[in-house]
């Protein structure tokens, strides 16, 4: 009797997972009717839509709303629409800058950049950060809360 020379199973090779095309970010129209106006202290109201990678935010602040001191990793775009806001920068070297914006007029603040703003007058911004502002999304910005 001749032995039976075993059977060599060949290694079955591992099919790649079908790549999935990349996910597209939906396309949105926003009317402002059609969101929420957040009361957030008694001088600042604020309106906002989120996309994949930056938040727009319609902000209405009455004259004398002080937003403190803060910073965040966001980049932050301001266009005063109408009023006049006062903000105040953290230069470094223990220096302040002091830039009144107005109606029409455009501020870029740099990530981590500490700073914090007046309205002179009763005022309208469209802020722009890049990417959104979580403390916002989920309600814990409690240093605009607090302010008055």
């Amino acid at each position: 009797m001749t032995k039976a020379k075993p059977v060599l199973k060949e290694k079955k090779k591992k099919t790649p997972a079908p790549r999935q095309a990349p996910k597209k970010p939906a396309l949105q129209h926003v009317v402002w009717d059609s969101v929420e106006l957040e009361q957030v202290n008694p001088l600042f109201m604020r309106q906002y839509v989120v996309g994949k990678n930056v938040m727009l935010a319609r902000i209405f602040l009455r004259k004398g709303s002080l937003v403190p001191w803060h910073s965040h990793h966001n980049e932050q775009m301001s266009y005063i629409l109408e009023g006049a806001m006062t903000f105040w920068l953290d230069a470094g070297d223990k220096k302040e800058k002091e830039v009144v914006v107005r109606a029409g007029e455009v501020l870029i603040i740099p990530p981590n950049m500490l700073h914090k703003a007046e309205a002179t007058e009763d005022s309208l911004s469209l802020d722009i950060f890049d990417p959104p502002r979580a403390d916002w999304i989920n309600k814990t910005d409690d240093y605009l809360r607090k302010a008055k």
